[in-house]
């Protein structure tokens, strides 16, 4: 069965079976003059509610945030609304020459507003050692690195061209689009 295209005649609850990258959720978005921007969570929710309604959903991330020119020091404190932007990764970087903006950071910044920049830098430190030793939850919208991780896990004696090749056969299915070892079943097409 293959894939069907993104239209905008497609039934919303035949969308959520289907898998569809992010460039083009937001191809069919320019397309339907609707937003573009947003990650690929407030991308689909807004392309399902335009399949259902027909009508635009604003996003999020819409909102217009104004940046404070002011400069950081380990005692600002993390502003409400934070945005990752250029003055921050400077501020960063002055303290980890190594520094980069991880998807586990960025929400630490988002939920912690009113703390220091100094708590952030052991934030930081934490999250970078977490990371090392532990096992990291991957967010919703990053199936395909939660589908390649979870077939390593099963089939340590595969390859990453096998993975690929059974990840590229589960998101042409309906449905969800985690690792199964029926998956395998595409190695042998």
């Amino acid at each position: 069965m293959k894939r069907p295209k993104l239209t905008k005649d497609m039934d919303s609850t035949v969308f959520l079976n289907y898998y569809y990258l992010k460039d083009e959720l937001v191809a069919f978005c320019r397309s339907q003059k609707l937003s573009t921007s947003g990650n690929k969570t407030e991308l689909t929710n807004r392309i399902v509610y335009y399949l259902h309604t027909g009508k635009n959903l604003s996003s999020q991330s819409e909102k217009k945030r104004k940046i404070s020119n002011d400069p950081i020091s380990l005692d600002t404190l993390i502003e409400t609304d934070f945005v990752c932007s250029q003055k921050h990764r400077a501020f960063f970087k002055r303290y980890i020459p190594s520094f980069s903006f991880n998807v586990p950071f960025q929400n630490w910044l988002k939920t912690n507003a009113g703390k220091t920049y100094q708590d952030a830098l052991l934030a930081y430190d934490a999250i970078l050692y977490d990371k090392k030793h532990h096992k990291s939850k991957i967010d919703s919208q990053f199936e395909y690195n939660t589908y390649i991780r979870d077939f390593f896990a099963n089939q340590n004696d595969k390859t990453l061209k096998d993975a690929i090749t059974c990840w590229n056969y589960k998101k042409s299915l309906p449905g969800h689009h985690r690792y199964e070892a029926d998956d395998l079943k595409a190695l042998n097409d």
